[in-house]
């Protein structure tokens, strides 16, 4: 299943939910490499400086992983093609409008929007909004 690329569609059917968890943006640089098998991050990426890491805030601070800020992620639950163009911008724009920082994750199925924690509530009602007026 390739997921959805008509942009109406996908703003119009998009299920923003919030997810509930405390989560934190971190690095594994080399020396703490060796936790990956033990913890359980919703998402990696890896980069020069070491590996990114988003992860729940209680593991973070039981594994003494630094951090700033603190995240929550509204999962937009439409399945969005890899190749649908307009869904990133059209959710940055809303929230922009919002005066709300987005960091986006696309995965397979759907777009993860992480936020600061403090912006969680607005942001879910912009995006509930976007998916009634559209784009």
């Amino acid at each position: 299943m390739s997921g959805e690329k008509n942009l109406e569609k996908l703003i119009s059917s998009m299920t923003p939910v919030l997810i509930d968890k405390t989560l934190i943006y971190g690095t594994l640089e080399d020396d703490l490499m060796h936790l990956l098998g033990s913890l359980k991050p919703m998402g990696t990426f890896r980069e020069t400086e070491g590996l990114t890491v988003i992860l729940e805030k209680h593991e973070a601070d039981e594994n003494n992983i630094e951090y700033h800020g603190i995240f929550k992620c509204i999962t937009l639950n439409v399945h969005s093609s890899l190749d649908a163009v307009g869904l990133t911008a059209a959710v940055a724009t809303k929230l922009t409008q919002l005066n709300i920082s987005a960091n986006v994750v696309a995965a397979y199925y759907h777009d993860h929007i992480f936020v600061a924690e403090k912006d969680a509530e607005n942001a879910l009602a912009g995006l509930l909004e976007l998916t009634q007026t559209g784009v």
